[in-house]
């Protein structure tokens, strides 16, 4: 019995759920990266020349050359939340016809314990102490923590990580303050915060939380400015994305005592240097751009996005459009 030659081609560089690709194998070639590979913009041209749809993770750039080059291209899909400027060239997409869809709220909750998870280490030392322990020492009066409990702590971004955030936080009795231009009264008030300005939210707040999505316009929205606003003793989180935040003003920050502590998930550039000094700071917790990477919210993501694309090769409308011809 001859072989049925399939329709479309799919490539995905990082595949988070295998399994979800039976989603599509009955009318696509689904190709996929190996476990550690680096997508160059020169080896992801090569790599999706003939290819239908793209399923990318934040680690990948679609960038206008890259569009370009797709011949077949008709839809972007990244895993988790809505791609950011470093992610993908929307305005090559739209160009060329390309729709752009994400999986929102399939890792929300991930991230926002994540986030949860980084302030409670940061308050309580816990990186500092432990480290501390293994090294023989018992108990120093230096390393004393700080409760949750009555802090104020400031979203920047409240979308649907963001809210989920202020919900998780505010159970441990914080007061809630949120910067969002686009967010509603009525959508800050569910989620249990006040809506304030930028300024004022650095000012008061304990500990300042980044959510926001990478824009033109929120390319270091935190800046030495911005950071000279902070009280010494506050804390700073960022798990949205690493440009947000400019590196060399919160190491300045961090270095001259601006402020007290940072916890970071992403980086301006990633994997950062070895020699980037945030990573040698007694003050500063991090971890690998890991705040999704859940058993559970691979599996959504995976399937969400498998969905999307089978919907476009199909000629429907998917879900979660985030830009589209």
């Amino acid at each position: 019995m001859a072989l049925v030659k399939k329709k479309f081609k799919v490539f995905i560089p990082e595949p988070e759920w295998e399994e979800s690709h039976k989603i599509l194998e009955p009318i696509a070639e689904v190709k996929v990266g190996k476990p550690g590979e680096v997508f160059t913009e020169d080896r992801l041209i090569r790599e999706i020349e003939d290819v239908d749809a793209l399923i990318i993770t934040s680690q990948h750039h679609v960038t206008k050359k890259v569009i370009e080059a797709a011949n077949r291209l008709k839809v972007i899909v990244k895993y988790g939340s809505k791609p950011g400027i470093d992610n993908v060239d929307y305005e090559a997409a739209s160009d060329k016809g390309v729709i752009v869809c994400y999986t929102p709220g399939a890792n929300s909750d991930s991230v926002a314990e994540h986030t949860t998870a980084l302030i409670l280490a940061l308050l309580k030392k816990l990186c500092v102490t432990s480290s501390r322990l293994t090294q023989g020492k018992w108990r120093e009066k230096s390393l004393l923590g700080h409760e949750l409990l009555q802090k104020t702590v400031g979203i920047i971004g409240l979308g649907t990580i963001g809210g989920k955030v202020a919900k998780k936080i505010g159970g441990f009795g914080a007061r809630l303050l949120a910067y969002d231009p686009y967010a509603s009264e009525k959508y800050a008030k569910q989620s249990g915060a006040r809506l304030v300005d930028l300024e004022t939210l650095l000012k008061e707040s304990d500990v300042v939380t980044v959510h926001a999505t990478l824009t033109e316009e929120t390319v270091h929205l935190i800046g030495e400015k911005e950071l000279k606003l902070a009280k010494e003793s506050a804390f700073f989180v960022n798990t949205a994305r690493g440009k947000i935040i400019d590196e060399k003003a919160l190491t300045k920050a961090l270095k001259e005592g601006w402020i007290a502590g940072a916890a970071l998930d992403v980086f301006e550039e990633e994997p950062p240097k070895p020699d980037n000094p945030l990573l040698d700071m007694d003050n500063v917790l991090v971890t690998p751009h890991f705040a999704s990477c859940t058993y559970e919210a691979y599996q959504r993501e995976a399937y969400m996005a498998a969905e999307a694309v089978l919907r476009v090769l199909q000629g429907k409308k998917p879900k979660s459009v985030v830009h589209a011809q």
